[in-house]
């Protein structure tokens, strides 16, 4: 009798970002220049505060111990002191729990308001991994369809109405949004948050690109929204707003108390988060607001040079994002997995190529954002044109045909 893998591990979806990696590899084996507009992994300076706290704190230091599973407490109380009451956002320490990543953050949270064969509604196109960790844990999402021709913009609430049935628990979203760079206004996070609170629903709300709103009007949170206070839970983490990626360090927070304590449990099956992450974390929190200025500046320089030269390329459609670094494009093939693969197999211009990530996984409806792919702008503007110019060659070849 042979070994093999489990029924559920040989059908867990692949990660739409990550799964063309090897092809990537194989590129820059055989000498080419790959332009990654495939993750989101800015190539922006971390605050030097983030790298000086690590130094400091592991001077003098013999072994790295487990910390509290909860997280640091230099660090949650830092959180709710230094970032969260400085944008309007006020918790007890006792209601933020660190986590390993955003990551973690909702797929705890999508496990503590939804159990097997319980329903989430959620927007679509959304991150990817929100349908692993439902595949994970026998979770149904339930999905309200946007346009990519209106922006993605929120549907009316009638059409969340038509997807409750006795076994919806939550309403998930990302905002701004991965993979669709859409920001969601104060008056549909109000639609949102009436809707949970007629159906009795919790609202997860994702918000790891809070810092990354290019319109006038600011981010608005789920945890604003008046009387859902103990509906809101609230993912976030410090990867994108410090570019600290690799600390692995996010949070859950949320003003209800048996969420908090189921969150608890799940911190401590896994011990404690990163260590050192959490010391990054902790000095990060010093970074001055000129940081952020900077970095939002140069994002919207980046930006408009994609939506510029993608909507140049014959065929192709790239709605304005005004939010995160990604933004949603329609290409001029039937299948953006298999352009995306020939990219990497077949077609070089100058020694390079160019990486995208097909946008197919970051749908639930039959046959959706097939011709779609995800563009991450996060190449300074010099190798971001040549990326995007690299991408446009090879689409041209690709539709010869």
């Amino acid at each position: 009798m042979s070994l093999h893998i489990s029924a559920r591990t040989q059908a867990m979806p692949a990660s739409a970002i990550r799964k063309l990696v090897p092809l990537s590899d194989a590129a820059k084996a055989r000498g080419i220049h790959v332009y990654h507009l495939n993750v989101g992994a800015p190539d922006i300076k971390s605050p030097d505060c983030a790298f000086e706290a690590v130094v400091s704190k592991c001077k003098g230091m013999h072994h790295l111990s487990y910390t509290n599973s909860a997280g640091l407490m230099e660090l949650r109380q830092g959180m709710v002191d230094k970032y969260y009451k400085k944008i309007g956002i006020d918790i007890d320490v006792s209601e933020l729990l660190v986590d390993v990543a955003g990551s973690e953050a909702f797929s705890v949270a999508m496990q503590i308001a939804a159990g097997p064969g319980e329903e989430i509604i959620v927007v679509e196109p959304f991150y990817t991994n929100y349908q692993t960790f439902a595949f994970l844990n026998d979770i149904t999402l339930k999905v309200v369809p946007t346009d990519i021709h209106e922006g993605f913009k929120i549907p009316d609430i009638s059409e969340f109405e038509k997807l409750v049935t006795p076994k919806t628990r939550a309403v998930l979203i990302s905002n701004p949004c991965n993979p669709s760079g859409k920001l969601f206004t104060r008056d549909e996070m109000l639609a949102i948050g009436d809707f949970c609170r007629r159906h009795d629903l919790f609202l997860i709300s994702d918000e790891v690109y809070r810092e990354f709103c290019y319109t006038d009007e600011p981010h608005y949170s789920a945890m604003y929204i008046p009387g859902l206070e103990q509906n809101v839970i609230l993912a976030d983490s410090v990867s994108k707003r410090y570019n600290l990626c690799g600390a692995r360090i996010g949070c859950i927070v949320s003003h209800n108390k048996d969420v908090m304590a189921a969150a608890l449990k799940f911190a401590q099956s896994r011990l404690c988060p990163p260590v050192l992450g959490q010391y990054a974390a902790i000095g990060a929190l010093d970074t001055p607001q000129s940081y952020f200025d900077e970095v939002k500046a140069e994002y919207i320089r980046r930006r408009d040079c994609a939506v510029r030269m993608l909507n140049e390329m014959p065929g192709v459609f790239a709605p304005t994002p005004y939010g995160a670094f990604y933004t949603v494009v329609e290409l001029p093939v039937d299948d953006a997995e298999d352009f995306a693969r020939w990219m990497l197999t077949d077609f070089t211009l100058d020694g390079a190529t160019t990486m995208v990530t097909p946008a197919a996984s970051f749908y639930k409806t039959p046959g959706a954002g097939r011709n779609h792919a995800r563009i991450a702008y996060v190449l300074e503007v010099p190798e971001l044109e040549k990326a995007l110019h690299v991408l446009g060659e090879g689409l041209k070849e690709y539709c010869k045909r």
